[in-house]
């Protein structure tokens, strides 16, 4: 009876461990669409995938469509696109500002981006040279943006 009760246990205890991440909602995910052509946005893809986020990499022959469908700002456009829950992605968006947009979920913004390309930047990183500060851009439905964090490399400024 000993033995059975141990096996019982332990294949509920394994079930249950086995269910637990979906039951606190696992790793976030991200869908992204990307160049065919571009090397330096599956950098971006790498940094996320390393941070815990589960990355849906889409290589595509045009990223505008995707664009579009998310509602990015034109004067925030980058290099790439992607989505996390309900928010757009644009660029070489840092994980810490991502979790923090999932974290915090602020009324009226619907993505975040790094309209430009600066040293340092997930995907980003040159050998020898110092990291650029940057803004990572919160935008909304309405075309209105503002600054949601600042960075030096991968560190906040």
């Amino acid at each position: 009876m000993r033995v059975i009760t141990s096996r019982r246990s332990f294949l509920y205890g394994s079930i249950a461990a086995a269910l637990l991440p979906a039951a606190c909602g696992g790793p976030p995910k991200v869908e992204a669409w990307r160049d065919r052509t571009c090397g330096c946005c599956g950098g971006w893809v790498e940094h996320l995938r390393a941070e815990g986020f589960e990355v849906d990499d889409k290589l595509v022959d045009a990223v505008g469509p995707h664009r579009q469908a998310l509602g990015t700002p034109s004067d925030l456009m980058s290099c790439h696109a992607g989505k996390v829950g309900r928010y757009a992605l644009e660029g070489h968006v840092p994980a810490a500002a991502i979790r923090r947009l999932l974290r915090e979920e602020p009324a009226g913004i619907t993505g975040l981006s790094v309209p430009v390309m600066p040293v340092g930047v997930p995907g980003m990183e040159v050998p020898g040279s110092e990291p650029s500060t940057y803004d990572v851009i919160a935008f909304g439905a309405d075309g209105a943006w503002r600054r949601w964090m600042r960075f030096r490399g991968l560190e906040t400024a």
